[in-house]
């Protein structure tokens, strides 16, 4: 009698483990995304708002007084971007590399 029982391994199973993971890691991601993009739109209303509101009130526009709110919110907001984008977002990866070879470039046209 032959003994036709396969080995266990349980590839399906742990693939959709993995796909259900990484949908969730994307979907906070995106939620992540979403939530700065809703700051960042509610800053720039608001903000328009009191400088108007403040301007229409006689106030001289480019006191530090009319800023302020935009100035120390803006604050905030930039470390909600780095807290979402994560500080490589301007100098990613390969960043160092392509500058490299940009500036080979420019040095051998120099050269030539």
């Amino acid at each position: 009698m032959e003994n036709n029982i396969e080995p266990y391994e349980n590839n399906r199973a742990e693939n959709a483990w993995k796909k259900e993971e990484a949908y969730l890691r994307a979907k906070k991601r995106v939620k992540a995304i979403m939530g700065f993009y809703w700051h960042l739109a509610s800053y720039v209303i608001v903000n328009i708002f009191i400088i108007i509101l403040i301007t229409s009130n006689g106030v001289k526009f480019f006191s530090f007084g009319t800023f302020s709110t935009a100035f120390f919110w803006g604050i905030g907001l930039a470390f909600h971007f780095l807290g979402v984008f994560g500080p490589n977002f301007f100098f990613g990866k390969n960043w160092e590399e392509r500058k490299i070879k940009e500036m080979m470039e420019k040095d051998n046209k120099y050269w030539e």
